[in-house]
């Protein structure tokens, strides 16, 4: 118990032994007791900041605003109220400084990252223009004198050293204090809103009502530190609250280290010491104090505390764990932990009726209704586009439908914030990976049942003193397979394990229905058969909803299946009735009757590939998303990248453009190799990449992003045909019409033209097509069709596309890929006008 208590509290008893000497080394050095006291003083103050920067992760360049309102408050108190004390007069200040910050955070809290930052830049500023001028209260430019420290009792705190030693304890008490708050279960959550304000959220946390709070209390102790320093001067100016104090306390704060609790007060000493010190040698101090800012910026973001850190990373690496979960032991046997078995229940569990949902003019989901079970797991398919994620995402409360009804367990839930759906017995998983990486796994899934416990916003208790959290946590660890990696940062895992762990934070919120988004995406075999148990066994207690697009497990897993396309139910039904529908069928392998005609023949069989891609692997964090790729494109031909959804297509298309990097493999493109260039010079070289969404310049004209096009690559014509303005818009005459229009103001498909016209703008050699044709009406799909059709007699294109009836009318050659590796080459024809052949290829 001893060394546990030693280990706790083991920053108390450093700031213990440092408080005791820094009196004895100030004269030391030649400076004095008042020198110490400053640095106490500042090192309260730079704690509250750091409280909310280095803990909940809100940048305040303002933070002095609260120093001065504190030291202005104590210092009035005294003056009209308490004449000669100054415990009441601190007190008080206390007080009036938490309810002011809690009326200014409940308003400025509304908004985030800059504007927040930007927010309290603006206070801060706002606060000393009225200290300064109201001179009636403040006493202005003179400032507010005739402070008194008073005594206690016998002792008289004007004496330097006694007055030090009351800073000391109450410098002492506040360390305590936040100890005691980091170790807490409030302390913790402040940490997962700066890890992951999102998934904190859907874990069931207020966010909202935790960076109040954090707010507040990071104010009352900077108010503190303002009101002390107000007695230590014996007197208050304006200086207290200005923005230069303000940038001092956050550089104090980053030199430190602002994920450490005792960073802040040792940026403090560094920064009084090379101040008083070194300006003794320059009065320009301050501009070798700005370099060494911006060297621990660069070299050691972690502050005094990081470097360290860093050389015990050196010593030590972390352990790597990058291949590990395919091997740890699958407890196939291991039921479901009790704690997370919801009542049993029957009938539906979830009821979606009629939701709607619209972005600007774009229908995403158009009255989708579904219905799942208790003891069920229901399948949520659709090709790219269908709208399954948004239509998750209303389901969870991540936005809020237009229209319908959504109910849990016959309990409304439509339009209720994430957290509170997730109360209410509703978790989910995220398609792409969504932990806390700079938290341990153990902490990652313990967060989750913490946020079911009724103790989740105690600020005092220390987590180690609720052990029915740790057991519950325990439990479910040894049921994903994760025992004996607790300590083990989220980051550092294997995509797979990244994928359980996502996995156990939904599940440790003790839901009554699990929404699984893509749960098998980029997961090797193993992982892939691990995951598939895990949910089996799941769905047992707790009724499933998943989207998945590897159609052959899913449907083999499923006991209902929904299916969506362009944003409507297309059908619900049994599995074997979804395989057999041939309206399922089309969505996926399309009808074999192009709406347009008009495909060309190919181009020279026996030229050599203008493109040629060999063993390509490109991975997005852990996740391996291209495994070996290799493809071919020669000039005259247009050519089909095909494959479901999270196959690789828009990821190869990345990686030729220069957008993500290729971790191996080659890409020659005209005797150039581009693996490892920059996009940037890719481009110059002659590779036009159109992604999907189009990506034009908002708010720039049709022009302007044409001249922006041109501006991109080298315009003089001896890489590639000369795409001249006028003849860009001879092909694209809409866009001749709409020349001065904002590009934001077009329609989706007059963007897409411009998105194309800007990219051949920069005489391009080779099109890089990301789904031109999503989203856009017939007539618009007819246009675009005719115009890659007579592009491809200037130069090659690659096209990725889901509807495949028009790009097989459209492609002369195809390369199918299935999880990043190419599984299919050959001509478009065949797969175009043999529906029996396409099946075979592309269903499943």
């Amino acid at each position: 118990m001893t060394t546990t208590l030693l280990t706790k509290y083991r920053p108390l008893w450093i700031g213990m032994a440092a408080l005791i000497a820094l009196p004895l080394i100030m004269p030391v050095i030649g400076l004095t007791v008042n020198t110490a006291s400053v640095i106490v003083i500042l090192a309260i103050a730079t704690m509250g900041l750091n409280l909310l920067v280095g803990y909940t992760g809100l940048h305040s360049f303002g933070h002095s605003m609260w120093f001065g309102i504190g030291a202005y408050a104590a210092g009035l108190a005294q003056t009209h109220w308490f004449a000669g004390q100054i415990g009441l007069p601190i007190l008080v200040s206390m007080a009036f400084v938490a309810v002011v910050s809690l009326v200014i955070g409940a308003l400025i809290l509304r908004r985030r990252g800059v504007y927040f930052a930007l927010l309290t830049l603006a206070l801060v500023a706002l606060s000393y223009t009225v200290a300064f001028r109201w001179t009636e209260v403040t006493g202005g430019e003179d400032g507010l004198g005739g402070l008194q420290r008073g005594s206690l009792g016998p002792i008289s705190l004007d004496n330097s050293t006694n007055y030090y030693y009351l800073v000391a304890v109450i410098g002492l008490a506040v360390l305590f204090f936040m100890l005691r708050l980091e170790r807490s279960p409030f302390g913790h959550v402040l940490v997962a809103i700066r890890e992951n304000q999102l998934r904190a959220t859907f874990q069931g946390y207020n966010i909202d009502r935790y960076k109040l709070a954090s707010f507040v209390i990071s104010a009352v102790m900077t108010g503190l530190a303002g009101a002390l320093s107000g007695f230590q001067h014996y007197m208050v100016s304006a200086e207290s609250t200005s923005i230069a104090l303000s940038g001092e306390m956050l550089a104090m704060v980053v030199i430190g280290g602002m994920h450490n609790i005792l960073g802040p007060a040792i940026g403090v000493v560094f920064y009084i010491l090379f101040r008083e010190l070194f300006s003794i040698w320059t009065t320009n101090w301050l501009l070798w104090f700005g370099i060494v800012f911006v060297g621990f910026v660069i070299f050691s973001p972690g502050g005094l505390v990081g470097i360290w850190a860093q050389i015990r990373r050196r010593w030590k690496p972390a352990p790597e764990e990058s291949a590990a979960m395919s091997r740890r032991k699958i407890y196939d046997g291991l039921p479901l932990p009790g704690f997370l078995r919801p009542d049993p229940a029957r009938g539906p569990v979830l009821e979606v009726s009629g939701i709607v949902k619209t972005f600007g003019g774009f229908a995403a989901v158009k009255d989708v209704s579904l219905q799942v079970d208790s003891g069920q797991i229901h399948a949520l398919i659709g090709p790219n586009g269908a709208g399954k994620t948004t239509t998750f995402n209303l389901i969870s409360g991540m936005f809020p439908p237009d229209a319908g009804t959504i109910h849990l367990n016959g309990t409304p839930v439509h339009g209720l914030p994430a957290n509170r759906i997730t109360e209410l017995g509703l978790a989910r998983s995220f398609q792409i990976t969504n932990l806390f990486e700079g938290l341990s796994i153990y902490e990652n899934l313990r967060l989750s049942v913490q946020a079911k416990h009724p103790s989740r916003f105690n600020l005092w208790r220390d987590i180690d003193s609720f052990p029915d959290m740790h057991d519950q946590t325990a439990e479910l660890m040894k049921f994903l397979g994760l025992e004996g990696i607790d300590d083990i940062q989220g980051g550092d895992l294997s995509y797979g394990g990244q994928r359980l762990v996502d996995l156990g934070i939904a599940l440790a919120c003790k839901p009554q229905i699990l929404l699984l988004d893509e749960p098998l995406a980029g997961l090797a075999a193993a992982e892939r058969e691990r995951v598939t148990s895990l949910v089996r066994r799941m769905a047992e207690n707790i009724p499933v909803l998943i989207v998945e697009h590897d159609l052959d497990r899913v449907l083999s897993l499923s006991h209902d299946v929904t299916v969506m396309n362009q944003g409507e139910v297309l059908m619900t039904g049994a599995p074997d009735a979804v395989r057999a529908d041939r309206r399922v069928q089309e969505v996926y392998t399309g009808t074999g009757t192009p709406p347009v005609t008009g495909r060309m023949a190919g181009g020279d069989t026996s030229a050599a590939p203008l493109l040629q891609v060999q063993g390509l692997n490109t991975f997005y964090g852990k996740s391996h998303i291209l495994n070996d790729a290799s493809l071919s494109v020669r000039e005259g031909e247009i050519v089909a990248l095909l494959g479901r959804n999270g196959a690789g297509k828009s990821t190869l298309l990345k990686s030729l453009a220069g957008l993500v990097p290729a971790a191996s493999g080659s890409i020659r493109f005209a005797g150039r190799d581009l693996a490892g260039m920059a996009a940037p010079d890719i481009a110059r070289l002659g590779v036009g990449y159109v992604p999907q969404g189009r990506g034009i310049f908002a708010g720039m004209s049709v022009a302007e992003n044409l001249s922006l096009g041109r501006l991109a690559r080298a315009t003089d014509g001896s890489t590639g045909v000369v795409w001249s303005e006028e003849r860009i818009l001879e092909m694209f005459p809409r866009l001749k019409e709409r020349f001065h229009t904002p590009a934001d103001y077009l329609s989706g498909g007059e963007q897409q033209m411009l998105a194309v016209a800007r990219a051949l703008s920069g005489n391009v050699r080779l099109l890089l097509l990301d789904e031109p044709f999503e989203g856009l009406a017939p007539a618009i799909v007819e246009e675009l069709f005719t115009v890659f059709d007579q592009l491809r007699r200037q130069l090659p294109i690659l096209i990725v596309e889901h509807n495949l009836d028009l790009v097989l009318a459209l492609a002369d050659r195809v390369f199918a890929l299935e999880r990043g590796a190419v599984f299919h080459e050959g001509p478009a024809e065949a797969l175009l006008t043999d529906i029996d052949y396409r099946k075979q290829i592309l269903w499943l």
